[in-house]
């Protein structure tokens, strides 16, 4: 960033002069040596070890201190030499404001140099002694100085150092061998103008949720670890981000997956994946934690500004260079934004803003541009390292920039934004980061009367120690003369600088190292292939939400921008979502059939589709083809087809009617479809075995059973005329005995005179004239390994 006197000569210290006349004289020492005899006193001159004792600097109370405060300072002295240190002193120097951001940038690189330590000493009265310093120990010091003792001038920024000054048994004299140095901001009173900032909290975390859910009306969900409890219990990153951030004039930007991801474990009954694909139930105790959880986000986030990025956190950059490409992809990201919303008001109770997009760090080009807006944003929220000031300002510009069709790009400072990033588990670390970041804001603000709106865009996922660096500093600031909190909204809002500028950087410019982060051009192929089943799946459901909103949701994560640097893990996520989704769909099948035997000219044959699911399904055509029509007709034609609706946990048998014209074997092939004709799930394929009756044969079969007929009639004449006659020949009186009647067979005696003739007539001709039988006979050779059809 262009600034009025970015580059400013720091003057030597007197050791370092000292150290150049020294050189200078030896130098001619040998010129001399004949007349002059000189003292040995090449010893007293070397330059003091580099780094013989490191400085600490665990706290500086106030940050930002004002007239009347007491300065306290403490932190720890180490000597990492081989030699102990006698005499040592901890003093504390001041050193000349600093005009530029340049400057600061400049002394925070070199912080911990003896070296370059400058400025005057604050005086023998405000510094710690130690008698020794062995090698390898730390001690502890502490000093307290009324800040009028500081001789502090002018309002701005002044270098403040620690330095550790003593002497070693090599080297026996006082020099300075270890400093640590860092900025006092100095503003006692208010300035005429003061900066409008705008700092962003972010509330995301990875993905943590499966598409998986348990079969049961509560659709228990699945987890991929139990790491997200870890991060939700007290003293967790995403607690402690809570705890700090509730007290703070901040703008809470929130992914919804994470609401979405700790609401489903305060509900209860979720469960994580193990290893070995089962999964096991999660711990009771950690659905209280949620609740708790959500229960203090929704008292931090009361009254505040809250933005919410689209379901997911989706990656623009990967999206915008990778997957437009891919069919669909774009519509991903419109869903992802349309949920958002929902999400966030249904689980916080307030309703969030979606105007804006947040590529990653901040770094965008025309692509990018183009893809974060597609979803209905029209803020996009970048970085000053990104979009580079041209136009030769003197100040930090304001943050809104109007970049042509309608659409903003909100420009976060860079130095403020990166203040909190690297390691700030030490106490020395985290008091630097405070003390750079309220230097480069008091700076910023000095620069110019215009009045201006800033944006802090800190790391995605700051940790625990980065998230305490960060409260600190935002508790200083706002309790300091210089700043005064703004929503994000407003400074998108805000008056844009005319000489700021507005060109978005090309392609070519994005930084590699981002680039190398992205998903692949497969991962979105996946994801269309995955959303492609999706939707062949859905409509045979009856209850579509069952299956929808999870394996959407999914889907969304998949493109989630915490997958960078973890390819291997976001495959396997890809997989997981794919195979489970085929998992499912394979519920509802089609039963596998052995050989089929068909006996007669017409028949009807079962094919069974079952439907594992526990909601019915409908909307389905099954459809039942012969692969050899002139042998096996089904329905009359090469192939039928015929709806099925079928409840939920069972199985229906779909009957075809089928006409052979031939013997043999034919095949015939079942196919499931959805109604719009795409095909669902595997064919089932099986054989149909003809065996048809030739007309000689069901004529010789007719013709024996009517003389069977024709023989039992015969004899049942013969046996009603043998009886007439028999009574005939007794009389009348035989008649009224009726102790013999004719006919029953069990009367002594009584047998019918043609009774011996029957069995001839089932050897009489077979007559022209018989009538074929109306059915085929059932087929009389021994049974096979097939199955038996319906006729």
């Amino acid at each position: 960033m262009a600034e009025a006197a970015d580059f400013q000569g720091t003057s030597a210290s007197p050791a370092r002069r000292w150290l150049r006349r020294a050189g200078a004289l030896l130098t001619g020492a040998p010129l001399l040596a004949g007349v002059l005899q000189l003292p040995a006193a090449a010893p007293a001159q070397a330059a003091p070890s580099d780094r013989v004792v490191s400085v600490s600097l665990d706290s500086l109370s106030p940050s930002a201190p004002t007239d009347g405060d007491t300065l306290t300072v403490t932190g720890t002295v180490t000597n990492n030499g081989k030699q102990s240190v006698t005499g040592a002193h901890v003093g504390l120097r001041v050193g000349s404001p600093l005009t530029t951001r340049s400057a600061i940038d400049s002394v925070a690189q070199h912080s911990d140099d003896p070296q370059a330590a400058v400025g005057s000493d604050v005086g023998d009265k405000y510094e710690e002694k130690f008698d020794k310093l062995a090698p390898g120990v730390a001690e502890h010091f502490s000093i307290s100085v009324p800040v009028d003792k500081l001789d502090l001038g002018e309002d701005g920024v002044y270098e403040f150092g620690v330095v550790l000054s003593g002497q070693t048994s090599s080297q026996g004299w006082d020099q300075v061998l270890g400093a640590q140095r860092t900025f006092l901001p100095w503003q006692p009173s208010e300035p005429d103008t003061k900066t409008r900032t705008t700092f962003l909290w972010p509330l995301l975390s990875t993905v943590h949720m499966t598409a998986k859910t348990g079969a049961g009306e509560l659709q228990t969900p699945e987890f991929l670890n139990d790491d997200l409890s870890k991060e939700l219990a007290p003293g967790g990153r995403l607690a402690q981000m809570v705890e700090l951030g509730k007290d703070l004039d901040v703008t809470w930007v929130i992914d919804p997956d994470l609401l979405a991801s700790v609401d489903a474990m305060a509900v209860g009954n979720y469960r994580i994946q193990e290893a070995d694909g089962t999964s096991t139930p999660g711990p009771r105790e950690h659905q209280a934690v949620a609740k708790q959880w959500l229960a203090a986000l929704q008292k931090a986030v009361t009254g505040k500004e809250v933005v919410a990025l689209p379901f997911g956190d989706p990656d623009l950059a990967s999206l915008a260079h990778r997957g437009t490409s891919v069919t669909g992809s774009l519509s991903h990201l419109k869903d992802a934004t349309e949920v958002a919303a929902t999400t966030v008001k249904t689980v916080l109770h307030v309703t969030p803003s979606t105007a804006f997009a947040w590529p990653v760090d901040g770094a965008v080009d025309p692509s990018i541009m183009k893809v974060a807006t597609s979803a209905g944003a029209d803020q996009v929220i970048t970085r000053s390292d990104s979009l580079r000031e041209t136009s030769g300002l003197s100040y930090t510009p304001s943050a809104a920039r109007p970049v042509g069709g309608g659409t903003t790009a909100v420009v976060a400072d860079t130095r403020l934004s990166t203040a909190f990033e690297g390691d700030l588990t030490k106490a020395g670390s985290t008091t630097l980061a405070v003390q750079e970041f309220l230097a480069q804001s008091l700076e910023l603000n000095t620069q110019t009367d215009r009045q201006r709106s800033i944006v802090v865009a800190p790391q995605r996922t700051p940790t625990a120690s980065q998230a305490q660096a960060m409260a600190a500093a935002l508790t200083s600031l706002q309790g300091g003369n210089w700043s005064q909190a703004q929503d994000l909204t407003a400074a998108a809002k805000d008056k844009p600088d005319p000489g700021a500028t507005t060109r978005i950087p090309r392609t070519s410019a994005y930084p590699s190292s981002l680039r190398r982060q992205e998903l692949p051009r497969t991962a979105f192929e996946q994801i269309a292939r995955t959303q492609d089943k999706l939707d062949n799946f859905r409509v045979i459901l009856t209850d579509q939400s069952r299956v929808v909103t999870p394996f959407g949701r999914a889907i969304n994560r998949e493109m989630s921008t915490s997958w960078r640097g973890r390819s291997g893990e976001a495959g396997s996520y890809r997989d997981g979502v794919e195979v489970w989704l085929d998992e499912l769909a394979d519920q509802v099948k089609l039963i596998d059939k052995s050989e089929t035997k068909l006996s007669g000219r017409s028949a009807t044959i079962p094919v069974t589709v079952q439907n594992n699911l526990v909601q019915p399904v409908t909307h389905l055509v099954l459809r039942l083809e012969s692969t050899q029509p002139t042998r096996l007709k089904i329905g009359g034609d090469s192939y039928y087809e015929q709806r099925v609706e079928i409840s939920g946990g069972h199985s229906q048998s779909v009957k075809f009617t089928t006409s052979a014209n031939a013997n043999g074997r034919a095949t015939v092939v079942a196919q499931l479809y959805t109604e719009d004709g795409q095909k669902y799930g595997d064919a089932v394929t099986f054989d149909v075995k003809v065996t048809e009756v030739t007309p000689t044969v069901m004529l010789v079969i007719g013709g024996g059973v009517l003389l069977l007929v024709l023989a039992g009639f015969r004899m049942y004449t013969q046996r009603k005329r043998a009886a007439a006659q028999q009574g005939d020949e007794d009389g009348p009186d035989a008649a009224e005995e009726g102790s013999d009647q004719p006919g029953n067979p069990e009367a002594p005696g009584d047998r019918l005179p043609e009774e011996s003739d029957s069995a001839a007539g089932a050897g009489d001709p077979e007559q022209p004239s018989d009538p074929a039988p109306d059915t085929a006979p059932e087929n009389t050779d021994p049974s096979g390994t097939g199955e038996r059809v319906d006729r």
